[in-house]
């Protein structure tokens, strides 16, 4: 209910109470009046009749008291006026003679108790006022009751019973108190008139403050509120148009800058504020999560979590998460579904191999499958009942596509994926400088562990690793086989052909050492001409042969330099971690100790390590 009408019905209840109190106390008093006025007169006439009565017994008139009565009623102005007679006057006198009203039951109270009654009775269109009033007898004056009447003082003689209309006594009260409410009335309305005039101002400044309010609620703030007046209500109504200004204009650069940084463009019929809030959550939400994957360890926890992101912030349970190579020769599925290190299942496997087939991957852009499901023949999802769409979007790191986010979108969830694509890229936008710090960080880490001339990994790579590899070897109960390689007579080579010539050597020697070996295998350059193999789960013949075919392949290895071609044997040591030494390094000098062993009985073999090789017994 406005508040005009609240104040308008408030006014005439208050209005309405205020009539019907007045008339009900106009209508008491003037009844009050009239009864008052009526007991007086009938009181009056009944002390004329006393008089008329008294004397009449002294002149012996007495029988002439009803023609008196009848005068009395048409001077008066009464109705009716008869005398009723107590026993006391009977039993003197004799029986009332013929003619005279016995007394009903209120003139026999009155001669009983010697007190007035008075009685308003409702006559068919007329008001009667009816009173009683008793004859007291007393000696007091001259002449008195006692002369005449054998009574004592106080007994009652009789009675007088007069009635009288008071109908035309309403009938003015009706008139007056109609006048009176009359003129209360038009003053009622005069006020109610003039009080709406006041308040208007105030019920219209509310109602445009209310509508202005409720259509800011709904992010539209142009709404104005019309100054009526220059007092406080018009002031209000100016203070409510620059605070909806002030609103409007702070939430639009707001909601710009905002829109700006998540890229998100603003619908023509969308809520101003509820828009920005959701922005600035969103933001908030992706400061987040930058924070922690900046002092996340490795990338594949920055991986996990955005992971995590992707399933609890924006509720998507099918997605790929692919790293691209460090020679960007090939791509890994880091993440599948929020499973780490699952096999490629929303794309041909091809991929993998051949990164240029992903079109994220060659392009560096955003590849929307949502609008053209066609646009990438590297899609191929199961074969299901539901279809589905994508989007790949690719992760710059360092100028060039590091990873790719692969999200696959069911048909009923297009229009709510779309709608989060904004902040989906500002989590991306956040995550690509850590992810590229912590590649440059692993490049950086890894140049230092391997060997730049060969590319093989470097003694230090094997100091940081050892642990691993031991705990490995503890857990599964398996076995080390250590291989320690030399080159013989590798010194002629760079005194008589220089050190590029050597350095050839050592390339293609790199070469036969990594394809004489699996993948799990480890080959490292121990330093110098000196390389070192750890073959996993590997020992007895096995790692004999594996020592075998190295040191035929360097014999029948061909390198040429400068026209002229080298060839070279090896000589090699080696040894079993745990069954020679319950340490690894202890196992590692064992093989040392094997491989001079070779050196010494003609080169170009294969020792294996015998607890009779160790003479010195102090440990490694």
């Amino acid at each position: 209910m406005r508040l005009n009408s609240k104040i308008s019905l408030f006014f005439s209840a208050i209005a309405a109470a205020l009539i019907a109190v007045l008339v009900a106390i106009s209508l008491y008093a003037f009844r009050s009046f009239s009864i008052a006025t009526a007991t007086d007169h009938i009181r009056t006439a009944a002390e004329v009749v006393r008089v008329h009565l008294t004397e009449a017994m002294i002149t012996g008139v007495i029988d002439q008291r009803q023609q008196f009565l009848r005068r009395l009623t048409e001077v008066q102005g009464l109705k009716s006026a008869y005398v009723v007679r107590s026993p006391l006057v009977d039993q003197q006198f004799g029986k009332a003679t013929k003619g005279e009203v016995p007394p009903d039951e209120i003139e026999k109270k009155v001669l009983q108790e010697g007190k007035p009654m008075f009685k308003v009775i409702e006559s068919n269109d007329d008001l009667i006022f009816r009173g009683t009033i008793p004859y007291i007898a007393n000696a007091r004056g001259t002449p008195n009751c006692l002369q005449c009447h054998q009574v004592r003082d106080g007994d009652v003689l009789g009675a007088v019973t007069m009635t009288m209309s008071i109908a035309p006594l309403r009938q003015q009260a009706i008139l007056t108190v109609a006048g009176i409410v009359g003129a209360v009335t038009l003053f009622v309305l005069v006020l109610f008139v003039l009080l709406r005039h006041l308040l208007r101002p105030i019920s219209d400044t509310a109602n445009a403050v209310e509508e202005a309010v409720h259509q800011a609620i709904d992010g539209n703030f142009k709404g104005h509120v019309s100054k009526k007046t220059e007092d406080e209500i018009g002031q209000i109504a100016s203070d409510m148009n620059r605070l909806l200004t002030f609103l409007d204009t702070g939430l639009n650069r707001i909601g710009s800058q905002v829109a700006m940084l998540t890229g998100r463009k603003p619908k023509p019929d969308e809520n101003l504020l509820t828009a920005t809030i959701d922005m600035v959550e969103g933001l908030t939400k992706a400061s987040h999560f930058k924070q922690a994957i900046e002092e996340d360890e490795a990338k594949v926890e920055i991986y996990q979590r955005l992971s995590t992101t992707l399933q609890d912030e924006f509720s998507l349970g099918e997605f790929s998460i692919y790293e691209v190579s460090h020679n960007k020769n090939e791509m890994s599925t880091v993440i599948i579904d929020g499973n780490l290190a699952a096999p490629c299942r929303w794309c041909n496997p091809q991929i993998l191999e051949r990164p240029e087939t992903c079109r994220a991957r060659r392009t560096g852009h955003v590849v929307d499958g949502l609008i053209q499901p066609d646009i990438c023949y590297a899609f191929k999802p199961p074969n299901d009942t539901q279809q589905r769409g994508y989007l790949c979007f690719p992760i710059i790191q360092s100028g060039v596509v590091g990873s790719i986010v692969q999200l696959v979108v069911k048909e009923d969830d297009k229009e709510r994926v779309q709608a989060a694509l904004p902040y989906i890229n500002v989590y991306l936008r956040e995550a690509a400088p850590v992810l590229e710090a912590r590649r440059l960080m692993e490049t950086l880490k890894e140049s230092t562990l391997r060997d730049p001339m060969t590319g093989l990994s470097n003694r230090r790579f094997l100091e940081e690793y050892v642990e691993t590899l031991v705990a490995n070897v503890r857990r599964k109960q398996s076995h080390l086989a250590i291989l320690m390689l030399d080159l013989d007579f590798f010194k002629m080579v760079n005194d008589t052909y220089g050190h590029d010539a050597g350095d050839a050597v050592l390339k293609s020697l790199a070469q036969v050492l990594k394809q004489a070996v699996r993948a799990s295998d480890m080959v490292i350059r121990y330093g110098g001409e000196e390389f070192l193999i750890v073959l996993q789960d590997a020992s007895g013949p096995a790692a004999d042969q594996v020592a075998e075919n190295i040191r035929h392949a360097v014999e029948k290895l061909r390198v040429n330099v400068g026209g002229t071609v080298l060839q070279k044997t090896i000589s090699i040591g080696l040894s079993d971690y745990p069954d020679d030494s319950d340490t690894f390094w202890q196992a590692v000098k064992f093989a040392d100790v094997a491989l001079y062993r070779a050196k010494e009985t003609g080169r170009n073999r294969v020792v294996r390590f015998t607890p009779d090789m160790w003479t010195d017994k102090h440990e490694y």
